[in-house]
């Protein structure tokens, strides 16, 4: 049960973050005890605007699955959905506030989208496309990219949300961890000067970039970097140091990306103690914590997390539902 392992392991980390974020580890541990926290609170345990969106992904992509042609139509329906639900007050991004909003006066996607934003918010929700069963890794690849188009164009943030996707698939269809490093960087080559116009249309324009295949090259380019950042974390490991200060704050999305996957990398075998340390990081604690844990649930599955937890999760049907639409 590793798609129902990836989406509650998100929600998860979701939840654990959203009591840290903006807190130093200094500040954290204060509260929480060394290591941060390890429980859910409340009832439910409510999460943020990451496992929101995600679920917006998942619903978009339950209704065109497994032909992705019609998926800007459903992308567009569920992010207006998401912006206009009176839930939506768990602190969202200002991108992906102002890009709903322009969707839903109708406005081309090309135009909605904040071309200069590469915020997390674009990863943050990318597990589903990682999930899904039967699709070639093109496909996998131009809907990674898309979902986040619609809200952030930068590059960066579609590169990374394709790299993240693949993390999951990835994991979820049985590479080692140890591994995960070395394939991630092999894509990022291979794709570096890959712009899938069929899909991204003139995104691409604009005064920093010349050509489709420039513009996307600068995407790729980061992630590389900051790729080469967990490679030397990852050469001397340390637990007890905050994961920011070698991979970054997870407020952009290559950052949220390497961190994510620097705390994951850390504690391979022991995913609770993943989402603790993702949890506790002076940056975006949140989404840092989320994609860890979609990451981890993935490797390990359902099984893997505390029985209880799953009945304590703020949208834990629903959860329950795309898990085993992907099982």
């Amino acid at each position: 049960m590793k798609a129902s392992g990836s989406l509650f392991g998100l929600a998860y980390g979701d939840a654990l973050g959203a009591a840290t974020e903006f807190l130093s580890v200094a500040e954290i541990e204060q509260r929480f005890g060394p290591g941060g926290p390890s429980d859910l609170e409340g009832q439910p345990a409510k999460v943020t605007d990451d496992t929101q969106m995600t679920l917006a992904v998942a619903r978009a992509l339950a209704d065109v699955v497994p032909w992705p042609e019609p998926v800007e139509a459903a992308l567009r329906q569920h992010f207006v959905d998401w912006w206009q639900d009176p839930e939506n007050n768990r602190a969202p991004g200002l991108t992906c506030l102002e890009a709903c909003e322009r969707l839903a006066t109708g406005l081309a996607w090309t135009e909605a989208s904040r071309r200069r934003s590469k915020g997390c918010g674009a990863n943050m929700r990318v597990a589903p496309v990682g999930l899904v069963h039967g699709w070639e890794d093109r496909t996998r690849a131009v809907v990674a990219q898309f979902q986040s188009a619609l809200t952030h164009g930068h590059p960066t943030a579609l590169a990374a949300s394709e790299l993240t996707a693949f993390a999951v698939h990835w994991l979820r269809s049985g590479m080692h961890p140890r591994d995960l490093p070395t394939a991630l960087r092999t894509r990022a080559h291979e794709q570096r000067t890959t712009y899938h116009g069929d899909w991204l249309a003139d995104l691409w324009t604009g005064p920093a970039a010349t050509t489709p295949e420039d513009f996307i090259a600068r995407g790729w380019d980061e992630c590389l970097r900051v790729l080469d950042n967990l490679d030397t974390a990852l050469a001397h490991p340390d637990p007890a140091e905050d994961p920011c200060r070698a991979t970054g704050e997870g407020w952009v999305a290559e950052e949220a990306l390497g961190t994510a996957l620097h705390c994951f990398l850390l504690f391979p075998d022991d995913p609770v103690r993943v989402l603790r340390r993702a949890a506790t990081t002076s940056g975006d604690s949140d989404s840092i914590a989320c994609l860890a844990g979609a990451f981890a649930g993935a490797y390990h599955g359902f099984e893997a997390w505390p029985e209880d937890w799953s009945h304590r999760i703020e949208y834990g049907t629903e959860l329950a539902h795309f898990g085993r639409l992907w099982d």
